[in-house]
């Protein structure tokens, strides 16, 4: 099956509710471990405006907003609506408050922003869903101011074979049935197309470059089932 833009957005307004827990089962409980690496190696600084593009639930957002202060500013969005009201939801229980975050509906393919307007960005297991990933990459490249960069996190097809076997193992008898007792079955059936699809990390770089990106490198994490992809412009 091939998934449109409308099918994606769809799908994710659906998973809403419940993206938050299986996100924790799909990671093994370290999705938080792998967040705070990929804002930390977007290089965000204290004062500077930040772009977390697919927000979701605003896990990252909430990382960006603590690491840049009161000085600076945070733009959480997502073109799924429901995932931008779940996050605001979350964000305002935090207490003291984060008041530096700002949410905006917004489609990655492109984003209603200026050029060179953010110092860093994050995105978080976004890039897997768009339908035209070029594309993408260099609406960010267009909003990054130079020099800035931007961190991008997702799940991968590992290489190794005993790897990815316990991978759709995992996803098999842990994720999916999981997905089913929360009636999500069909949503979560679009997950392993969507892995399959998704470029290696040395083709990931080689899109990088590609999109105008001065540098780039792509670092493996949880055996190959992860990996960030930092790109400088």
């Amino acid at each position: 099956m091939t998934y449109t833009s409308t099918d994606i957005q769809a799908i994710f307004n659906r998973i809403a509710p419940v993206y938050d827990r299986l996100n924790n089962d799909l990671s093994l409980g370290m999705h938080w471990v792998w967040k705070q690496m990929t804002v930390s190696w977007s290089d965000a600084q204290a004062g500077d405006r930040c772009l977390d593009l697919c927000c979701g639930s605003g896990d990252i957002t909430q990382l960006l907003a603590k690491r840049i202060g009161a000085t600076g500013t945070v733009i959480g969005a997502d073109f799924a609506p429901a995932q931008l009201t779940i996050a605001a939801e979350r964000i305002a229980k935090i207490y003291p408050p984060l008041d530096n975050i700002n949410w905006v509906e917004a489609d990655a393919l492109n984003l209603p922003f200026a050029d060179n307007y953010f110092d860093a960005a994050t995105m978080g297991y976004g890039l897997r869903n768009v339908t035209d990933i070029p594309r993408s990459l260099a609406e960010l490249h267009r909003v990054l101011k130079t020099d800035a960069k931007v961190a991008i996190l997702d799940f991968h097809r590992p290489s190794n074979n005993l790897v990815r076997r316990f991978q759709q193992w995992y996803l098999d008898t842990i994720v999916v049935p999981k997905a089913a007792q929360l009636g999500m079955t069909d949503e979560y059936a679009y997950l392993n197309p969507s892995l399959d699809r998704f470029p290696t990390g040395d083709d990931q770089i080689k899109l990088g470059l590609a999109a105008g990106f001065s540098q780039a490198i792509h670092y493996p994490i949880a055996s190959g089932m992860m990996g960030v992809l930092v790109l400088t412009k």
